[in-house]
């Protein structure tokens, strides 16, 4: 079992900027691919990062590259996304996961093992 427990969430103007953070207990850190995904009101999930154990990155999506970025620093067991320019359609529940399988991400959301709580992140124009 791995728990997942996200902070950094809140409210900035548009063009500023938050970090999000996940901080991972349980099972190894290491055995896992880290990721996050969020949720607007109304929309679908969407993926937006993930990372593996050696830093290998998922290419982002068009709606966040080279905005944001992911990184993770295993001794702490924490994964972070650096949000940048943010802009009021970034709005949304923030949620960490994990899995063993980094393509999962992508290819099979549902699928993904781990999930954490989540973070609201609110960008005002």
């Amino acid at each position: 079992q791995v728990q997942l427990d996200e902070s950094g969430g809140g409210l900035v103007q548009a063009g500023g900027s938050l970090r999000l953070s996940c901080a991972a207990s349980g099972r190894t850190f290491s055995s896992y691919a880290m990721g996050w995904f969020r949720r607007a009101p109304g929309k679908e999930r969407e993926f937006v990062a993930a990372i593996t154990w050696t830093g290998y990155r998922i290419d982002y999506p068009e709606s966040v590259k080279g905005r944001f970025t992911i990184s993770r620093d295993n001794a702490k067991n924490t994964v972070y996304l650096q949000m940048n320019s943010l802009k009021p359609e970034d709005t949304a529940v923030y949620y960490c996961a994990a899995d063993p399988v980094v393509t999962e991400f992508v290819r099979r959301p549902g699928r993904v093992d781990y999930w954490g709580q989540g973070t609201q992140v609110t960008v005002s124009s």
